[in-house]
């Protein structure tokens, strides 16, 4: 048994490696850790420390020798050659240096004095398990909408659920895919496999969690590790977002205006596919995220039109979060990887609160031509158009129609039945794009309800815009 301690002052670096020696003849390894949480003055951050492993590979920056990473949830963890806790990749106990690495999140005042408790048990290893990832295509309906939740967290990072259980709630939800999103770690990755199945396609991937900003992994490779150990002012986030591409997935920054510690987005949005604008229950610094996001719509049609769809997820970790609040619903040409991602990457999608909730935005000429969320219906700047939302599923809800001059227009409310059709006419002249909010009702006069579902946009015009 080895115990590692120290003490670390405020303003240290934001990873400390602690080396330990692995013999051969190691059949586990398992670590447990303590650190002080003084009193702190009143809105002054105390103490958090955050935990992993990194095998005889090395820990730099890259991950070579990743084995797992906890964060803070938990106070100990063990690595076999056949088994892990979860968080934790299970494999050969080689011998050599390894390192414990610590995350001290936040340090009191008076400073953070942990201690590790690192315990080798001799012994022949196990058989390592083959790895078995879930199908990257399902069944589905052909070319149809399907409707996904991109940000949720299981037991091997800090939520409470199994994938199974994660699984089920899903299926609850109505929801036709989901994306393995844990924090910092792929360790789930090999767990999904039973959890999957007919009506259920599971993406892959991680939220990696920087101390200035997370980003949401969307569907890569098995096993694809993507390092998290890094500032906005290191430089590194381009060649990050670069190994996620490389590993088949999108760049999604999530809850880019999150007020918690570390949660807003430093990087700037330019190596992003999408964005995600509405996380769990409609907030605030999401309302925040909507009018930077549209925002940054006007500016692509003033630019050289690259735009960032919008997206949404629960993150989910645990009762009472609920699984597929909000949803992405994505147009697809199959319940695939391939299709899924191709759907989210062209911005074919809206976002809702729940399964009840449909909407239907089409923009349409005389000619017959019409186009759909992430299309453009070209026309001549003069030409009429008429823009249709049918909507179901959204009782005493009111729609807003928006394009790059503000809320253009405000129906009013939804009958009981959550049913109705809104349509407006308009030219490319006065919308270089439109898009369709829903809105809960409001005791607060002008000031907008919490979302119900809203889209992302249509754009208008001669090609050479967005």
């Amino acid at each position: 048994m080895t115990t590692l301690r120290g003490t670390l002052p405020p303003g240290c670096p934001d990873y400390v490696h602690l080396p330990f020696e692995v013999p051969s003849g190691t059949a586990e390894l398992k670590v447990s850790y303590t650190y002080d949480r003084p009193s702190v003055p009143a809105g002054t951050p105390g103490n958090a420390l955050d935990i992993g492993l990194f095998d005889e590979r090395g820990a730099e920056a890259g991950g070579a020798g990743f084995r797992g990473w906890s964060g803070g949830a938990r106070g100990g963890f063990f690595v076999r050659t056949d088994d892990a806790t979860p968080g934790y990749l299970p494999g050969p106990l080689n011998p050599g240096t390894w390192y414990v690495v610590l995350g001290p999140y936040t340090v009191a005042p008076q400073g953070l004095s942990y201690e590790v408790t690192v315990t080798l048990v001799p012994g022949a290893a196990g058989e390592a398990p083959a790895p078995v990832y879930p199908p990257e295509r399902v069944p589905g309906r052909g070319r149809d909408w399907y409707r996904g939740d991109c940000h949720l967290h299981s037991w091997h990072s800090d939520g409470r659920r199994t994938p199974a259980g994660i699984a089920a709630a899903a299926r609850a939800a109505g929801l036709d895919f989901v994306n393995s999103s844990d924090h910092n770690t792929f360790a789930s990755h090999a767990h999904w496999a039973d959890a999957a199945g007919g009506d259920l396609l599971v993406l892959l991937g991680e939220e990696v969690t920087t101390r200035n900003g997370h980003v949401l992994a969307v569907g890569t490779d098995p096993g694809t590790f993507v390092d998290w150990r890094y500032r906005a002012r290191d430089g590194r986030w381009a060649h990050a977002a670069r190994e996620i591409r490389r590993g088949g997935g999108l760049v999604v920054p999530a809850h880019p205006y999150a007020d918690c510690l570390g949660c807003s987005w430093k990087f700037g949005f330019a190596e992003a596919d999408a964005v995600e604008v509405w996380n769990g229950v409609w907030t605030p610094d999401d309302e925040v995220a909507l009018a930077a996001w549209d925002g940054m719509l006007a500016a692509s049609v003033r630019g050289d039109g690259a735009w960032l769809p919008a997206m949404g997820g629960s993150d989910a970790h645990r009762a009472p979060d609920v699984v597929g609040h909000p949803q992405t619903v994505v147009l697809a040409e199959e319940l695939s990887r391939r299709a899924v991602l191709a759907g989210l990457r062209a911005g074919r999608s809206y976002v809702a609160e729940s399964k009840a909730v449909a909407l239907d935005l089409t923009v349409s000429a005389d000619s017959g031509e019409r186009a759909g969320p992430g299309e453009r219906l070209t026309v001549d700047a003069g030409t009429p158009v008429t823009v249709r939302l049918d909507v179901s599923g959204a009782p005493r809800c009111s729609a807003r129609l928006v394009t790059d001059q503000g809320v253009v227009l405000r129906g009013g409310p939804l009958p009981v039945s959550g049913a109705g059709v809104v349509r407006w006419s308009t030219t490319a002249a006065r919308a270089a794009y439109v898009r369709a909010e829903l809105r809960h009702e409001t005791a607060l006069g002008p000031v907008p309800g919490a979302m119900a579902a809203f889209t992302n946009p249509v754009f208008l015009g001669a090609a050479g815009g967005a």
